[in-house]
């Protein structure tokens, strides 16, 4: 590694400060997430995700609300690249000479810099509060785990949800007139085309915003981290599995289609897509381990990198796009309250999502774009009522694009709601909706 000598450094960082600086100037969306960084615990407060999806903005905000001293380095950055872990002492010299006095530090994307979690675990033991970012949750993880046990606490940050967006959007969501419903009907319409990755409301072209930011993952955060050996077909699988979720994962046959030796390198190269936060896995739902340990289904972590990239060649697929969209939402009330979602499936049909605490099953919830088809309809009731028959959960709801019913099958209520009002609802899954 060259060595930065620190009066660059001095400027390096200083830019970076004028940069944050300007950002918090901005209109910035609350995110619900903020709930979750406790700047008064003496842990290290880690969040991750998927890049460009606003941790930075969202730790800039908590640190901003709190009215603390703090200093910022940003290390994804290129004047960095040849910064190595000898040198973050001099970083934290530079800062306090910067911004003297401080006693929280927020270092972004640490884990570009090998060995810093040693640098991070001196500063706590001098009661320092640290705030972190990371867009590799296997490398923040491993290196938490094995150097930071039990001095750090981990939040996962998507890209903005729906309410999120309409905030942006300068929609007001919870309007129940005729206008303010149609303006929210219209803000979705959008939303599950376009996505909740911050930068695209102010980007005229997503195409090339997304398919830069996908290879930007490939590449850095993966390949080169990786040393992934066959990279040219390592990328047709991650387009590949973009272009078709949700999808059913199958290493057999993603081996035999892009004509890999072994089905491991498969699921290696999974792994490291779900590490990244291009793709999001769900376990099936069964009390026995094997089961959920082994079937997975995958789901792009956000609409818009199912077909916003060249040659992505793929539909509308609204049905798809709606799925992902209730499943990301899911998962965020899961962090939030700690909670667990499963798909369900057996020979006799399926159900998208089971919510679970522990091993109590909180609600079943089907999703389907369009129910106007009376076959459509069946299905989607059928895989609620079986749902209900494996795990005795009464609470049943129907997600849908417009439809908004109660109906009664066999004796069974289900609710049948339209995702836009579900998504910015509270979202109690402990009481039927």
């Amino acid at each position: 590694m060259k060595r930065i000598d620190k009066r660059t450094l001095e400027t390096i960082l200083i830019d970076q400060k004028a940069e944050i600086g300007n950002l918090l100037d901005e209109h910035l969306c609350p995110r619900k997430e903020e709930e979750l960084v406790d700047l008064r615990s003496p842990q290290a407060q880690v969040v991750i995700g998927v890049r460009r999806n606003g941790k930075s903005t969202l730790c800039l905000q908590s640190l901003a609300n709190a009215k603390v001293n703090f200093a910022y380095a940003n290390f994804d950055d290129e004047n960095l690249a040849e910064l190595g872990a000898e040198q973050l002492n001099d970083v934290l010299e530079v800062l306090y000479k910067i911004y003297g006095d401080f006693n929280y530090l927020f270092l972004d994307e640490i884990q570009n810099i090998e060995k810093w979690p040693l640098f991070v675990n001196r500063l706590l033991r001098t009661k320092m509060h640290v705030v972190l970012t990371g867009s590799n949750a296997k490398l923040l993880s491993s290196d938490l785990a094995t150097h930071l046990t039990g001095r750090s606490s981990e939040i996962t940050l998507y890209p903005f949800s729906f309410a999120e967006y309409c905030t942006m959007m300068k929609v007001d969501y919870k309007l129940r007139t005729t206008k303010g419903i149609a303006n929210k009907r219209r803000a979705f319409d959008e939303y599950i085309q376009k996505g909740g990755f911050p930068e695209l409301i102010n980007t005229n072209n997503s195409r090339k915003y997304i398919t830069n930011l996908v290879n930007n993952i490939l590449k850095r955060d993966i390949e080169q981290r990786h040393e992934i050996a066959f990279p040219a077909q390592f990328e047709n699988m991650a387009h590949h599995l973009l272009n078709v979720s949700p999808y059913m994962v199958s290493t057999l046959d993603l081996a035999k289609i892009f004509n890999f030796k072994s089905h491991h390198t498969v699921r290696n190269y999974l792994s490291y897509l779900k590490q990244a936060y291009l793709l999001i896995g769900i376990k099936k739902f069964s009390p026995k381990s094997k089961v959920r340990v082994t079937q997975e289904k995958v789901y792009a972590v956000d609409v818009a990198m199912m077909d916003q990239r060249e040659n992505a060649f793929a539909g509308e697929n609204l049905g798809w796009r709606l799925e992902t969209i209730v499943l990301i939402h899911l998962i965020r009330k899961c962090q939030h309250e700690g909670w667990d979602v499963y798909y369900f499936k057996n020979r006799s049909g399926e159900c998208d999502f089971v919510v679970c605490k522990g091993n109590k099953v909180l609600q079943c919830i089907q999703v389907s774009y369009d129910i106007s088809s009376e076959k459509t309809y069946k299905r989607e009731i059928s895989g609620l009522m079986l749902a209900n028959k494996q795990t005795n959960c009464e609470n049943l709801l129907l997600l849908t694009d417009h439809e908004f019913d109660d109906i009664e099958k066999n004796g069974h209520r289900i609710s049948i709601r339209p995702v836009y009002e579900w998504c910015v609802s509270d979202l109690d899954i402990t009481a039927k909706p």
